[in-house]
């Protein structure tokens, strides 16, 4: 079985070749010296614009890629290196560059009738890209294939079988697309505005990737109807992650993360209830750290982060970070990043936006 490997500085760095380390002022060249991992997120810079910075685990910033709006999430395909910036819903644009070069990157364009909901995921090859959408005026979800091989071309789309998808993954051996359906119904004309409060129809998707079959669907239990399912990662054995936003009463106690595998019911984690109460019905980004075992969230509404057992589903930390954003496994646990400018030990001149992608590479377990 393939799996992805974290890259650590010395791969970036033979990778990115003499050209792009030329180009790098000398703090750049120093900061990637000492670093022990490398992640690209989404920034605002000092002045507004917006950009996607390439990352040391210290939150030392190696070097920036402009891009023509927002961002929210991002994707990165361990084959060939390619990384994927994808415009905040309802934004219609996915920029496409290699962060270890100075190419000049590919911006693609939803089609007319679809926006993107900011979130997508690579084939494991790196063939095929694959974006959740919002097929707006039908009001259902869609996953949009882009050819990585012809310069990210539209070549087709499957259903993802319910409404709002956002986060999206795909299995280890490419056969499964996982979607998290949040089931809230949004139309561009109303900007960002929920449509659906009241009749919401959250739900993980299972589909087939190679035919976009439905494999399986798990609707959330009616008592939780308000739950929207939003982010999903993928453990060492297989096993989905997926996080939380809570539309319901703000008193509530909703659990916020839950985990299943193909062929079983979802189970959802009993946090405690002063966890919860922090969290303050918002997980903004879910990561899993395979090699500890771990699984991470972040809250910017409860200004916390929280680190859980994989096994047990038990809590082994929390921390608070005010404005927390996103959050991605690193050498010990995971490093996080907030709105106000922080990376882990770092605070620049920036607002990390809302998701990070560690950078990684392929390697045979």
């Amino acid at each position: 079985m393939m799996r992805s490997a974290l890259i650590n500085r010395r791969s970036f760095v033979k990778a990115a070749g003499i050209g792009f380390l030329a180009g790098l002022a000398p703090r750049s060249l120093l900061a990637l010296e000492r670093a022990d991992a490398v992640y690209a997120s989404g920034i605002r810079t000092a002045n507004g614009s917006f950009a996607i910075a390439t990352v040391t685990e210290r939150g030392e910033i190696i070097d920036q890629v402009a891009l023509p709006a927002r961002a929210h999430g991002m994707a990165f395909s361990a084959a060939t290196g390619k990384t994927v910036a994808f415009a905040r819903r309802p934004g219609t644009y996915a920029m496409i560059f290699d962060p270890r070069d100075k190419g000049e990157p590919i911006v693609i364009n939803s089609q007319e009738d679809r926006h993107f909901y900011g979130h997508g995921v690579f084939s494991p090859d790196g063939r095929i890209l694959y974006a959740s959408e919002n097929d707006f005026d039908g009001n259902r979800g869609m996953i949009g294939l882009y050819d990585a091989t012809n310069r990210f071309a539209r070549i087709g789309e499957y259903e993802t079988y319910g409404i709002g998808p956002h986060d999206m993954t795909v299995s280890d051996d490419g056969r499964l697309l996982i979607v998290a359906n949040g089931g809230i119904e949004t139309h561009p004309d109303f900007g960002r505005t929920k449509l659906n409060l009241g009749a919401m129809q959250p739900s993980l998707a299972l589909i087939d990737a190679a035919t976009g079959a439905l494999i399986e669907k798990h609707v959330l239990p009616a008592e939780w109807s308000q739950l929207s399912t939003r982010h999903v990662d993928l453990d060492g054995e297989g096993r989905i992650w997926f996080a939380c936003q809570y539309e319901g009463h703000r008193k509530d106690l909703p659990p916020l993360v839950g985990h299943f595998a193909k062929g079983e019911d979802l189970s959802l984690v009993a946090l405690p209830e002063e966890t919860t109460r922090r969290l303050a019905n918002y997980v903004g980004a879910i990561a899993v750290n395979r090699s500890e075992g771990l699984v991470g969230i972040t809250s910017p509404k409860g200004g916390t982060s929280v680190t859980i057992d994989a096994k047990t589903g038990k809590v082994l930390a929390e921390s608070a970070v005010p404005e927390a954003a996103g959050i991605a496994p690193a050498r010990d646990g995971f490093a996080v990043s907030s709105y106000d400018g922080d990376f882990l030990a770092t605070r620049s001149d920036v607002a990390w936006d809302q998701h990070i992608v560690r950078l990684s590479q392929r390697a045979r377990a």
